[in-house]
């Protein structure tokens, strides 16, 4: 019998929908800023059966980690590096001296999950957080968006933070949309946005069944929650009513217990020390609803899994999917909103703000709205009951410190506490029945899980992407582990974040604490808690395990910093001798046991912490400010970093910033510490000069009367009696009554030249042009 091409060409089409078809669908779960022991499954008393559900009939890894930090472990998450490789070495809107590692946008040279899949015969989803690119303006560049990016529909947010009753940036697929107007998603009751990507997840399964059957799909579930705010409906806080009521130790305790119980850990690892006591804690009852409304957004999430998980079943898909869970760092001890002052600390009787209608899409705004929709002012502080959405408040350090029981640090740190993720897998059809409900103990890192999809999906990984050289993937397949065998990791693990570094090998940790901070060696299998530092014990091997944590960080774009050899203001708490920023040699250390008076330009006498010390900034691509004796030139496009962790704490207290310039340019930033919600800057705008504070998301910001010229001194000072004021050449030119001091220390980093994050003035501001040749800080003490 002769066959025709056109049964050739059917049976061939049919063979590869029956292969594809064979091929398992895989949904990745992210959470965001949760600890290691939150979820039921991992020693919490957060209800999540659903996902609780999911680890009995799966397998959960105890030591699986992330990089500590949302951009960074979303980067590589999605593509399977390292983040340096792939560009997010910091943060987004942070292009740090021009160094590709820290680019804070996803570099050409990486291919994410969805677009390897894609090659396989894969249709891609994503819901949630995307924050991996500063393009967030939706009219101009958006070509690092997820539709950009492999994936076929998208619903979500491309900030890294949102009102959860109105996120700002709100993307469907590459449109900006209103929660409220948006003709594809109505809330039935009032709009919340974990549900909503929830119900989008569920919607585009259904949707893939309906008219890609033959096709796999991947879906990448990327929820906000439970990053600050702390926001959600009031009837799912109510069901965590008094709770937590007994406050930190007893939870904390009773997490490390049932830890200990199910053997999730050993007995022998000592419980970290406690993070604050609760017999000192003033208002209990908002500390506990910080805790109840943190405990009530999880809840949320987990029903928003399972409901994912029973339309999978609805729709015939649950056998042949693979289901991953885990989280981009560890709790955040970030203490925003909890400490406000000024004058929306309480809510006011009646709206301060024009309304902004329902139908207004706010695609080219800030993150975070000061406001509601209705004209009420966003409130924070300790008067304040955190939960609806006119709240900004985060659970804070002491919380966050039981959400990593049994733990040291939290995100940003690359010590357990910051870096330890639960991992969840199920599949009916790819995890042995003889391991289900177990756990496993192998270790694994974020680069892991791209290897892992091509291994299930049977994708080729490429070489090549729009013509560039795509960096070579890093991770380790984890399907063996599915079926009980080995690994067989050859290399290390391997993290840096704000000059927090560590690598793993075997049962030996190396950790340390920013740039400058000592290297501690555990062994891990004894001691993961790191409650015993070995390193002195062991030299020879800090010394092996340094040294191939340094050939990978220049393998992989992790050096040079974009701090180097500034990396560190000293944050000298002990009042010392004034010490300047001398850009051309090193500084000698302050006297610790010296208290000297400085005059506050104001005729009060005032003693004052000093900022410490700038060592001599190296040159580097992007980072050209030329050294002309002990100034710095800038020309436009340069600018210096320095770690946040580094900077001057500025929160809470009163401090001034003085900068030594010369230039002829009319408008440029001289110095900005933090961004749209907290911070300050000195700066010059139409030729005067200019300082401004942002005081939770509020701008305060004074100017000269006339234009300088020539060499100026500029000082900007914050008085404890909370006004700000400017001087130049030590002259009063403008001050100005202000509602407070700055409630939360900021999350941007300290830049000289350039405020490229979230502005601090609100101003179109260049970098700086001309030169600096000294800048000072002060804090009171």
């Amino acid at each position: 019998m002769k066959i025709s091409p056109l049964w050739s060409v059917l049976f061939i089409l049919s063979a590869y929908a029956a292969f594809a078809a064979e091929k398992p669908n895989i949904i990745l779960f992210l959470s965001d800023d949760m600890g290691y022991s939150d979820l039921g499954c991992y020693g919490g008393e957060i209800r999540t059966p659903n996902l609780d559900t999911l680890a009995e009939g799966g397998i959960r890894f105890t030591q699986f980690y992330n990089t500590a930090r949302c951009c960074p472990t979303r980067a590589s998450l999605l593509t399977g590096l390292h983040p340096h490789e792939a560009g997010m070495g910091h943060m987004t809107g942070s292009n740090h001296g021009g160094l590709p590692g820290y680019r804070g946008d996803l570099l050409p040279t990486s291919v994410t999950i969805a677009e390897v899949l894609k090659t396989a015969g894969y249709r891609n989803y994503a819901v949630g957080k995307w924050h991996v690119t500063d393009q967030t303006d939706a009219d101009g560049r958006i070509d690092n968006w997820p539709l950009q990016r492999g994936f076929d529909r998208y619903y979500g947010t491309i900030h890294g933070a949102a009102n959860y009753f109105d996120p700002t940036l709100l993307i469907r697929d590459n449109t900006p949309v209103s929660p409220f107007n948006d003709p594809e998603y109505q809330a039935e009751k009032e709009y919340y946005f974990t549900t909503a990507l929830s119900a989008q997840a569920s919607r585009f399964i259904t949707e893939h069944k309906k008219n890609t059957p033959d096709k796999p799909f991947f879906l990448y579930a990327a929820y906000t929650a439970a990053h600050w705010p702390m926001q959600a409906p009031e009837e799912a806080v109510a069901k965590y009513k008094g709770q937590y009521d007994a406050g930190y130790e007893p939870i904390r305790q009773a997490r490390y217990e049932r830890q200990k119980k199910t053997g999730l850990i050993k007995p022998e690892w000592e419980l970290s020390e406690q993070a604050g006591k609760w017999d000192n804690v003033n208002n209990k009852e908002w500390e506990a609803r910080c805790m109840e409304v943190y405990a009530a957004m999880i809840s949320e999430l987990d029903n928003g899994v399972g409901q994912i998980v029973e339309t999978l079943k609805k729709t015939g898909q649950y056998e042949n999917t693979v289901i991953l869970f885990l989280q981009d760092n560890g709790a955040c001890a970030e203490e925003v909103g909890r400490n406000a002052e000024g004058k929306y600390s309480e809510r006011p009787a009646q709206a301060v703000f024009p309304v902004i209608p329902k139908e207004t899409v706010m695609k080219n705004r800030r993150w975070l709205e000061p406001q509601t929709r209705e004209g009420y002012p966003i409130v924070r502080g300790k008067g304040v009951l955190p939960g609806p959405k006119d709240t900004f408040i985060a659970y804070g350090k002491n919380w966050a410190n039981v959400s990593n029981t049994p733990f040291r640090e939290y995100k940003h740190w690359v010590h357990e506490g910051g870096i330890a993720t639960p991992l969840i897998v199920h599949s009916p059809k790819y995890v042995d029945v003889s391991i289900r409900g177990k756990f496993e103990r192998q270790p694994g890192q974020l680069p892991d899980i791209m290897a892992t999809c091509i291994d299930l999906a049977g994708a080729a990984y490429p070489k090549e992407r729009s013509g560039n050289a795509v960096t070579p993937a890093a991770g380790t397949t984890l399907v063996p582990s599915f079926k009980g065998q080995p690994l067989n990791r050859k290399l290390p693990l391997v993290w840096e974040h704000e000059g927090n570094r560590a690598i793993r090998e075997g049962k030996w940790k190396l950790v340390a604490k920013g740039a400058r901070g000592e290297w501690e060696l555990y062994d891990v299998e004894a001691d993961r808690s790191e409650q015993h530092n070995l390193a002195d014990k062991e030299p020879d091997k800090v010394k092996y395990l340094a040294g191939k944590w340094n050939d990978w960080a220049v393998k992989a774009k992790v050096l040079p910093w974009p701090w180097t050899k500034a990396e560190d203001i000293v944050a000298d708490k002990t009042p010392g001798k004034k010490l300047d920023f001398d850009f051309s040699k090193e500084q000698p250390a302050a006297d610790k046991n010296a208290v000297i008076k400085l005059n506050d330009l104001s005729g009060k006498e005032n003693e004052w912490y000093v900022a410490g010390k700038l060592p001599v900034v190296e040159q580097t691509a992007g980072n050209r400010a030329a050294s002309n004796g002990s100034a710095r030139y800038f020309d436009g496009n340069s600018y210096i970093e320095v770690s946040k962790s580094s900077a001057l704490a500025s929160a809470h207290a009163a401090w001034k910033a003085e900068a030594e310039i010369e230039t002829e340019a009319a408008d440029g930033v001289i110095v900005a510490y933090g961004g749209s919600r907290h911070g300050y800057s000195l700066f010059l705008h139409g030729g005067k000069a200019g300082f401004a504070v942002r005081l939770d998301g509020e701008i305060e910001l004074i100017e000269s009367e006339k234009p300088v010229t020539g060499k100026t001194l500029i000082q900007g000072i914050i008085t404890p009696e909370k006004t700000i004021e400017l001087f130049v050449n030590g002259v009063k030119t403008a001050s100005k009554k202000i509602p407070g001091l700055l409630s939360d220390e900021p999350v941007e980093s300290l830049q000289i030249g350039a405020d490229t994050g979230g502005s601090v003035t609100g101003l179109p501001l260049p970098n700086f042009k001309g030169k600096i040749s000294r800048i000072t800080l002060y804090r009171e003490k």
